[in-house]
């Protein structure tokens, strides 16, 4: 069985104790049931979550510090099959070795879709 996908999004804020982010529900992000895929959700999510964890720098491949997550803890409570996705990521944390964000993913009309904490260490 072949399959394929497609997830995009942007950051749409950048600050220092805030980041959000929105990805379009598109074709390429669903499951068979016609949902967005929970895998791309908690990916969205978690990416908003790096973001946030590594502020306002370039990220190159093998750049030191890079926030490595080492857990991730979802609960994904509604979904949907069009539309956007907005994930807002603050931390609960931010330290030097060990730093915790949870982020809320939100869907039309401002429906709570997931919320996600991920804990980060300097890679």
């Amino acid at each position: 069985m072949d399959v394929a996908g497609n997830i995009s999004f942007r950051i749409v804020e950048q600050h220092n104790d805030r980041v959000v982010g929105e990805m379009p529900v598109e074709a390429g992000l669903l499951n068979p049931f016609g949902t967005a895929h929970a895998g791309a959700i908690l990916w969205f999510a978690d990416v908003c979550a790096t973001a946030l964890a590594f502020g306002n720098r370039d990220m190159t491949e093998g750049i030191s510090g890079f926030p490595l997550a080492v857990s991730l803890n979802a609960n994904v409570l509604s979904n949907q099959k069009d539309g956007v996705f907005r994930a807002t990521a603050r931390f609960v944390k931010k330290g030097r070795r060990l730093t915790v964000v949870r982020t809320v993913v939100t869907g039309a009309d401002g429906k709570l879709i997931a919320e996600v904490t991920t804990t980060h260490i300097p890679a």
